[in-house]
């Protein structure tokens, strides 16, 4: 159970990644959007953290 739950969290911490590079290689990204994104991934990488 653990495993699947990190490996789903691994998941969306690598989708979260591939939408920030998309929306940060467009001409003119948008900058909120990619804040948020990036907070959405850090709270993943310190939920990942706390689960080791």
């Amino acid at each position: 159970m653990e495993n699947s739950h990190i490996s789903a969290l691994s998941a969306k911490h690598a989708g979260l990644e591939a939408r920030i590079k998309a929306e940060s290689s467009r001409p003119m990204p948008d900058a909120i959007l990619v804040a948020s994104l990036k907070k959405q991934k850090l709270r993943l990488k310190e939920e990942l953290a706390a689960q080791h």
